[in-house]
């Protein structure tokens, strides 16, 4: 299967947000702690990911459980328990064994992903919020009502940063860029076409357009060292000081990228305020 862009993921709902492979990765680890198998099937009984041979857990099993009112049942050696997002049932998780344990090391394997489901749903909504942002599709209330819900400062100051690649699902530029970011959890980096990656950088004090035109060249240093010959270009916007305001220096790099792709060809990080626009 191929891996899809973060483009991609970011236009699909949160049922694909957590991906078989972290809930594969969650179990794993699981049963090297505990020695205790286990599996997790979507609502229609096809494995998601698992520890063990399918051998006899049947699609019968697993829907005939999805579709009861038990929230656990036990038929045989197999644990069957349900995993939910906010009522919604999502998976069927099912540990196998007979020691006394099994059941436990099952409810925290349901607990352990679940909160992974609200982990990626939370970062899948404020990655829609950035989004819609970006491109004015909210209203003033809607962006500070909905920042107040997912904890998004209003009153500081943040940059845009765009990077545009040759290649479309450029997966690989898009992983380099969040690695870059890791740990900085009110810099938020996403997409709103397939070709581009915007970084929504919050400022610390005391830092201002050098360190930001630094960094851009940091970006940019190792991406030229991550590409295959492709034309990478990025710009960036004028700093602002509230929320309602990203969308301005989201446009603004977006200006600077347009223009300098034709008159500053040899540049690879372009400044809006090197244009010299308004002055």
């Amino acid at each position: 299967m191929s891996r899809a862009s973060g483009y991609e993921i970011l236009q699909k709902g949160v049922d694909n947000m957590i991906t078989g492979q972290i809930i594969q990765t969650s179990i794993d680890e699981l049963k090297a702690i505990t020695k205790v198998d286990l599996g997790v099937y979507d609502l229609n009984g096809s494995e998601v990911a698992s520890t063990m041979e399918r051998d006899d857990i049947t699609t019968d099993l697993i829907t005939g459980f999805a579709a009861s009112p038990a929230d656990s049942q036990v038929i045989g050696v197999h644990h069957l328990l349900k995993i939910r997002d906010e009522g919604e049932l999502l998976y069927v998780l099912v540990a196998r064994g007979m020691t006394d344990d099994v059941y436990m090391v099952g409810k925290i394997a349901v607990s352990q992903i679940q909160n992974l489901v609200i982990a990626y749903k939370e970062r899948f909504d404020r990655n829609n919020f950035f989004q819609n942002l970006l491109l004015d599709n909210l209203l003033l209330v809607d962006i500070y009502n909905r920042a107040k819900k997912l904890h998004i400062d209003t009153d500081v100051r943040r940059i845009v940063f765009i990077i545009e690649t040759k290649n479309e699902k450029d997966v690989n530029a898009l992983e380099t860029v969040r690695s870059l970011f890791t740990g900085r959890v009110k810099d938020f980096i996403t997409a709103v076409d397939e070709k581009s990656i915007i970084i929504v950088k919050e400022l610390e004090e005391g830092e201002g357009y050098p360190e930001m035109d630094k960094l851009a060249h940091t970006i940019m240093d190792t991406l030229d060292l991550n590409k295959d010959g492709e034309d990478v270009h990025m710009a960036y916007g004028t700093i602002v000081n509230e929320l309602k305001e990203v969308s301005r220096s989201y446009k603004e790099a977006r200006m600077a990228l347009d223009v300098g792709k034709i008159f500053f060809g040899d540049r690879e990080v372009i400044a809006y305020s090197s244009l010299g626009i308004g002055r």
